[in-house]
This record gives structure tokens, sequence and C-alpha cells, in this order.
């Protein structure tokens, strides 16, 4: 029984930690011992309501030839610019209920403040998405909402140990090297529009 009650619970408490958060100091250290409280209780499978989460990479197309672009690979979508200060960061959404969404609000201001392995930023109002749309972690170059608190994200590293971050919905991926956004500093203003 207190299994069953651990996994919930690991579960919520990784959510309030991890949410836009850096992983260090104090708060990593709790994510990484609630993440390893998880993988055993469940037995090395996450879990959330006895069933097994999805995975950013399940149904991607990924490539892993080269590690300085975006591992995601998306054909077609919506193009779009994202300009944090004098720096324009193109990007391309997919055609999820939630990217949909996103374009139908465009142009968006966010505002996004950078942290250990994104940018985030919490978007006034909450995205529409899919229940079937939800997953673990991310992929490098993601441009992701978190359903748990409207967090607007682009995730440029730690995809390796990503999986410890759940409520994810992919809406897309930046089209750069990931080292045009992991060089910026601070927090922006982010404009985001269709690209001309």
């Amino acid at each position: 029984m207190e299994k069953l009650l651990a996994v919930p619970f690991a579960v919520l408490l990784i959510v309030i930690l991890a949410a836009c958060s850096n992983g260090n100091g104090v708060v990593g250290e709790a994510i990484q011992s609630t993440a390893g409280a998880l993988a055993e209780t469940s037995e090395g499978a996450l879990v959330h309501d006895d069933n097994p989460m999805r995975v950013a990479s399940d149904g991607a197309r990924i490539q892993t030839d080269d590690p300085s672009i975006p591992t995601r690979v998306l054909e077609g979508g919506t193009k779009i610019n994202m300009h944090f200060g004098d720096v324009v960061i193109p990007g391309t959404l997919n055609d999820s209920i939630t990217a949909q969404d996103l374009i139908s609000k465009l142009p968006y201001t966010v505002h996004v403040n950078r942290f250990s392995h994104d940018f985030c930023g919490v978007m006034d109002d909450p995205l529409e998405y899919s229940e079937e749309d939800v997953h673990f972690g991310w992929l490098n170059g993601d441009i992701d909402f978190a359903t748990d608190a409207n967090y607007f994200t682009i995730l440029f590293e730690d995809e390796e140990k990503s999986e410890q971050y759940g409520y994810q919905v992919n809406i897309g991926k930046i089209n750069s090297k990931l080292s045009v956004i992991s060089e910026l500093k601070g927090s922006y203003d982010v404009l985001i529009e269709l690209a001309d």
C-alpha cells in the first residue's frame, strides 16, 4: 500500500520541484532523490495512475548524427520566429492541437527566464491539449507546453536525463543550432510570430 501511494506522491513532488527549475542545490537534490524513489517503486518504469507514461521520443523522428542541432526532425508544420531581443530563433510548430492553439494566438509575447536546460515562462492562458500528447521528458531543441502550470518552454540540453520531468506536450522545435539559444542569458519578453 505504501508503494502505491508513493508513486503519485513522487510524481507530484517532481512536478512541483522541477517546473522551470534549474535543478541546482537543494531543489536539484530533492528532484534526484524523488526521481530515484519513483524509479524504485515503479520498477524502472514511469507510471501515473498505474499506466506507463509516454516519453518525448515515443513516435518521434529523431536524428543522432549531429548533437549541435535539435534531435527532433519535423517535416511540414508552421514556421515561426521567436525574438529574444536582437536574436531571432526560427522554429517550426507541429500539427498538434496545442500548437494549433498557439498559432491562433500569434503574434504572442511571453516573458521567459533562462534556467540550466531551457528558457521557460508562464503563459497568460492555458493552451488546449490532448491527454494522449502528454509525455515525460524532451528532446534537445524541443518547444514544449507544460500542462501543469501553463509553461511555454524551449529546451536546449539534458534530454538524456529529462524523463524525470512530466506533463510535457511537444509543440515543435527550433530550427537553429542549439548553441544559438543556450548561449543566451537572462530574461526576455519573447515575441513569437509567424515567419514571413
